[in-house]
């Protein structure tokens, strides 16, 4: 073997020893920057303006839970950045994801502040380190929901009873055809559970009206006597019938915006409340009190009262705190969820006192508002007062000329 060739087989052993060498610096670089990014809890680029911008609850935590990053709505649930995460259903989820290396979802229930919210988390790594945790709260959606459910099954509960037995007097009439008597009997009866039908539909529909999401349309500034006098007008019947005076007293005057129909039926509700639980020959008060620019309607009874325990029902669709009277008179237990979304669809709110045996009292409390300016209104009296006499004056001038 001469010279030249021992001087190639040199030459093609220092390549392979190169690539060798070059191929081991290449891997130590890798797996440098493997167990760099492993060890790392830097955020990736554009992390934190992402959260930033996010209505969510999110939060990016590292490997001992420390949260690295958060949203601005995260504070809500009291996350803030540098702080431990708290809840111990978020760190169960956050091992989770990190445990089988994919994304978990989970509902839960966490607090905020005082309350309880119902929250689907969702947990999943963007780095060996981090993990990306977005909560969104559900709460509300729970809440309609149930609330449709329940609508649902209380409305179809409350028309079978009224529907069947307009059934079963039908049904009475036609076997009782040859006495005339029995049949004006049923069909009187037959009358009252029409009518206690009808009732109830247009209580459901004007429900489901002010729970819908439609801003309120007939707003202008409404005159409290006016709702007043509109809402005892409405009742003169019933307290007559019970025995029952209705006495109105407070301030005069006072002004708010709102709906004058939707006002007027809600305190129409609350009196009609009043004297189904009063005793005859009492007496059901309506008042008004201005008190830092509210307006303050209250209807208070002499009735038999609601016991503590059930004062936090009343506002419920199809509660009644005394079934048997309510079936006496025909209550369909929807006029104070009308009352309370009637109040707070015009940015008001409703109070109860009560107590068994003394009576209650409702209060009505709603921003009040300027009384519209009258000087205009008198000034143009005046002035079609003038051009009467005006005209009263030509005419006897051209008497005289006569």
């Amino acid at each position: 073997m001469d010279s030249t060739q021992l001087a190639l087989i040199a030459l093609g052993v220092g390549a392979l020893l190169g690539c060798a060498l070059a191929g081991l610096l290449l891997l130590a670089l890798r797996a440098r920057d493997a167990a760099r990014l492993q060890a790392s809890t830097d955020l990736p680029d554009g992390t934190r303006s992402v959260l930033q911008g996010m209505d969510e609850v999110a939060v990016v935590v590292d490997s001992s839970l420390h949260i690295v990053a958060a949203s601005s709505p995260a504070e809500l649930f009291g996350m803030s950045e540098g702080e431990l995460l708290a809840a111990e259903e978020l760190r169960s989820l956050v091992r989770a994801s990190r445990t089988t290396d994919r994304p978990e979802v989970e509902t839960l229930r966490l607090r905020r502040g005082v309350e309880l919210r119902s929250v689907v988390a969702r947990a999943s790594g963007i780095t060996p380190r981090l993990t990306l945790l977005v909560i969104r709260d559900i709460t509300e959606r729970e809440r309609v929901e149930e609330m449709r459910r329940d609508f649902v099954a209380n409305t179809s509960h409350e028309l079978k009873t009224p529907v069947g037995a307009v059934t079963l007097l039908a049904e009475a009439i036609e076997s009782a055809a040859d006495d005339p008597d029995q049949v004006r009997h049923f069909a009187s009866r037959l009358g009252a559970e029409a009518a206690r039908l009808g009732q109830l539909t247009s209580r459901i529909m004007n429900l489901s009206r002010l729970q819908a999401a439609d801003d309120l349309t007939e707003l202008r500034d409404v005159s409290v006597d006016e709702v007043l006098t509109a809402a005892v007008e409405s009742q003169a019947v019933a307290a007559e019938a019970n025995q029952i005076t209705i006495v109105r007293g407070g301030e005069r005057g006072a002004y708010v915006r709102g709906d004058v129909q939707v006002l007027t039926e809600a305190i129409a509700n609350l009196i009609a409340n009043a004297i189904a639980y009063s005793p005859a020959g009492s007496q059901v008060g309506v008042g008004v009190k201005v008190v830092d620019a509210a307006v303050e309607i209250a209807v208070t009874d002499r009735g038999i009262g609601i016991p503590e325990g059930e004062q936090a029902r009343v506002f419920e669709r199809f509660y009644r705190a005394d079934q048997a009277r309510s079936r006496r008179t025909g209550g369909t237990g929807l006029g104070l969820s009308i009352v309370k979304h009637a109040v707070q669809r015009h940015g008001g709110e409703v109070e109860l006192w009560s107590r068994p045996g003394r009576g209650s009292t409702f209060t009505v409390r709603l921003a009040a508002v300027a009384a519209p300016e009258q000087a205009p209104r008198r000034k143009k009296r005046s002035a079609k007062k003038n051009k009467k006499k005006s005209t009263r004056d030509t005419t006897r001038v051209k008497g005289e000329k006569k």
